[in-house]
């Protein structure tokens, strides 16, 4: 190849960026569609809309499109985000993404081929070939992306970098960050031998999207679906992207060079390989980078979080977060909450003075929802994106997931896992059986043909969603 652009491709490359430029300039606001709008849906459409244009409202749950539909009666309504692109893409700025992690890659995938900015909640995606992709696809069109870790655009998060920066306790070489949450289905693992009716309002089709077929369950509905490994990324999965994001960006981590689980409990990937333990220790060893030496970060799930050490100095009558961080240093620790680093406080050694915190540098960002606005109509980059940020801290949370054996892994296989392929979810499940991507995705690459993973399976032709569906799959089929 001779790096030369063909007039095609040079006509197809400016054409996407003025038409970038032009949603960027909108006088009138940005359209946004909103795909899931139950749960974190809510709040970022609570979120986005002021100023803005609701353009669309997509959800495979009737109820909940009823309930907005009352509130923005000129948005156009759907289950099918397929079919929404297909009616409405053409008059779209913005995606926002709400919806479980297993279908984030398939929308924001499809969002970023039309050329439209992306809001979507963490983790970024359900595996590390599904991050890669929607990295990639980002970089290549040039949108605007924002992962929905909402505490990165605090103000505390920016004076808490600004103080482990300024060497306020010294060299930090440990972290221990964790959630005190359980997602585990362990007890719950005869309920998938139950065979409940679909829901009238659910379309269960929809809602499995890219995951293989299974029946439907209500054990899956309502958020519990985090507990899930078809569908969700467990405690890790779901709360290092709040929890780890202050110390991911202070120390500036980058990738681990192994990742090992240190305890379980009674988890048993072989009986158990539908979920996740219900607590765990997983290590993450990062190799020294330039201004810093090497740091070994724990992260604890459920109960397992109280093996958090206590720092010296820390008031007798202060408790540990049980949601929260803490980082230990040469010179003293600092502990904090879950999100933004929240109420964070530095402990100087026993006999010591706490340091004077360093004047403010880092420019305040408001809230997610308007540093990803301010970034589209400004033409630069969000603070979580997907390339440069969001996407390996999620990188960093599913590593956590993918351990088969207490072996852990270590050095290149960290990264891409022991096939040679991005690494798989917890229990050593492949995924292997994913079909390639369907129509209206865009074209399957040879990396894609080659890899072990499929991020999307189509059961039906797009074209089948053009027609007004009923409530459940089965009737829409009927």
């Amino acid at each position: 190849m001779n790096g030369r652009l063909s007039r095609r491709e040079f006509l197809g490359a400016s054409a996407a960026v003025a038409a970038g430029l032009a949603r960027a300039r909108s006088p009138r606001g940005l359209r946004i569609a909103f795909v899931g709008i139950g749960g974190r849906g809510k709040s970022n459409l609570e979120g986005l809309a002021p100023g803005n244009r609701v353009a669309a409202i997509c959800d495979v749950d009737d109820r909940q499109i009823v309930e907005a539909a009352g509130r923005f009666p000129d948005a156009k309504r759907y289950r099918d985000y397929r079919r929404m692109f297909e009616e409405a893409g053409n008059a779209l700025d913005a995606v926002s993404i709400s919806t479980p992690d297993h279908t984030h890659a398939a929308v924001a995938l499809e969002a970023i081929r039309r050329g439209l900015h992306v809001y979507c909640e963490k983790p970024l995606a359900h595996s590390i070939h599904e991050v890669r992709l929607m990295a990639a696809a980002a970089r290549g069109k040039g949108v605007v992306t924002q992962m929905g870790n909402q505490g990165h655009a605090s103000d505390t998060i920016r004076r808490f970098v600004e103080v482990v920066r300024a060497g306020s306790v010294g060299t930090i070489h440990t972290v221990h960050a964790g959630s005190i949450s359980s997602y585990s289905k362990m007890r719950e693992l005869a309920l998938l031998n139950e065979r409940p009716p679909v829901p009238e309002w659910l379309d269960w089709d929809a809602w499995l999207g890219p995951a293989p077929e299974r029946p439907y369950h209500p054990a899956y509905m309502g958020g519990k679906w985090r507990g899930w490994k078809a569908f969700g990324t467990g405690v890790i999965g779901d709360w290092t992207c709040h929890v780890l994001d202050p110390a991911f960006w202070a120390l500036d981590l980058g990738s681990p060079s192994s990742v090992e689980a240190v305890s379980v409990g009674d988890y048993d990937p072989v009986r158990h390989g539908e979920t996740f333990p219900s607590g765990a220790t997983i290590r993450f060893e990062f190799p020294a980078r330039a201004g810093r030496g090497s740091v070994t970060v724990y992260w604890h799930s459920g109960f397992d979080v109280r093996k958090m050490p206590r720092p010296e100095g820390l008031d007798a009558g202060q408790e540990m977060p049980v949601k929260g961080a803490l980082l230990l240093g040469d010179r003293g620790a600092i502990i904090h909450g879950f999100e933004g680093a929240a109420d964070f406080r530095v402990i100087p050694p026993p006999g010591a003075r706490a340091p004077e915190p360093p004047p403010a540098t880092l420019p305040s960002a408001g809230n997610p929802y308007k540093e990803f606005q301010a970034a589209i109509h400004g033409g630069h980059k969000a603070g979580s994106d997907f390339a440069e940020y969001g996407g390996p801290l999620t990188e960093v949370a599913l590593l956590g997931v993918s351990w088969r054996d207490s072996h852990g892994f270590a050095g290149e296989e960290a990264v891409l896992g022991r096939s040679g392929g991005p690494l798989h979810q917890l229990g050593g499940s492949q995924r292997a059986d994913r079909p390639r991507v369907s129509k209206g995705m865009g074209p399957v690459t040879r990396a894609e043909r080659a890899g072990p993973h499929r991020i999307f399976r189509d059961r039906r032709p797009a074209a089948s969603y053009r027609a007004e569906g009923r409530s459940t799959a089965k009737e829409r089929d009927a």
